[in-house]
C-alpha cells in the first residue's frame, strides 16, 4: 500500500516521542520497537507502510548457505519489496547474526526502500553504510543469518523489538527509534501531530523564558488560553 503524500509530508515532521504520547492518549502503550537504534547519526526521519519479514530460531536442516537459493529467501523477500516501503524484520532479538549484509542492503536501496527496521543486527556494516540505506537495529555481527536463524516469510504479521506489526501499518523513525502506527489509527495521528507539536513548541519558548512547569506542562485553562492566543498573534 502506498501511502498518502500528505500522511508522509505531516509525518515526517512529527518526533517519534510526540507519536507515542497521542497513541499512549488513545490506550496504546506498547508501539515503539525495542533495540531500533540508528545505525548513523543524522539519518532524516523516515514514513513508510511496513513490509514485514519473520525469522524463527535456526534449525541446522533448514538454516543453511543452500536456503539462499529457495524461492521462499530473503533474497525473494527483497524482490517484493514496493518502493517507499520500510522493511521491518523480526529478527527475535538475536545479536550474533546479521540479518542482511552490504549486498543485500544494496539491492534494497535499489529498489527504492525507504529504509531497514530490525531488532536484531546486520553484517558488513562498513559496506552497508556505504549503500547509503538508512538502518535501524541493534549493531553489526559478522556471521551470516543462517548462524542464528531461519528466514521464514514476509510480509504477514511479525513482532519486532516486543511490538505486533502488521503488513502496511506505518513505521516512523528517527533518533529515538522505530514506532509502530496502526493503519487504523493513521488518519487520527495525522489530525492531532501538528497541533501537539505547536503546543510542546510553545511550551519550550515559555520555559526558555523562565516560566514553572506547574500548569504549564501540562498547561492548565490559563495557558491553554494564552497558547491559543498566540497562534492569533
Amino acid at each position: 500500500m502506498a501511502l498518502d503524500r500528505k500522511i508522509i509530508d505531516t509525518l515526517s515532521q512529527i518526533t517519534t516521542a510526540t507519536i507515542t504520547t497521542l497513541l499512549l492518549k488513545k490506550g496504546l502503550r506498547n508501539v515503539w520497537m525495542r533495540g531500533t537504534r540508528p545505525l548513523n547519526p543524522g539519518q532524516p526521519r523516515l514514513v513508510g507502510p511496513a513490509f514485514t519479514l519473520r525469522f524463527v530460531p535456526a534449525r541446522e536442516d533448514l538454516a543453511t548457505p543452500e536456503s539462499w537459493s529457495k524461492p521462499i529467501s530473503t533474497r525473494a523477500a527483497i524482490e517484493a519489496m514496493p518502493e517507499g516501503c520500510i522493511a521491518v524484520a523480526d529478527a527475535m532479538g538475536v545479536t550474533d547474526a546479521g540479518i542482511f549484509g552490504d549486498i543485500l542492503c544494496a539491492r534494497i536501496a535499489k529498489k527504492g526502500v525507504a529504509g531497514l527496521v530490525t531488532d536484531g543486527v546486520v553484517r558488513d556494516v562498513a559496506g552497508v553504510r556505504a549503500t547509503g540505506l538508512p538502518v535501524w537495529c541493534q549493531g553489526a555481527a559478522a556471521p551470516p543469518s543462517v548462524a542464528g536463524l531461519t528466514f521464514v516469510n514476509w510480509n504477514e504479521p511479525i513482532g519486532c523489538g516486543g511490538v505486533a506489526v502488521f503488513p502496511d501499518d506505518v513505521v516512523v523513525v528517527d533518533d529515538d527509534g522505530a514506532v509502530l502506527i496502526p493503519q487504523a489509527l493513521v488518519n487520527d495521528i495525522v489530525a492531532a501531530a501538528p497541533e501537539q507539536e505547536r503546543l510542546e513548541g510553545w511550551i519550550m519558548s515559555e520555559v526558555e523564558k523562565g516560566a514553572s512547569l506547574p500548569g504549564l506542562y501540562p498547561p492548565n485553562a490559563e495557558n491553554k488560553a494564552r497558547f491559543e492566543a498566540s497562534k492569533k498573534g
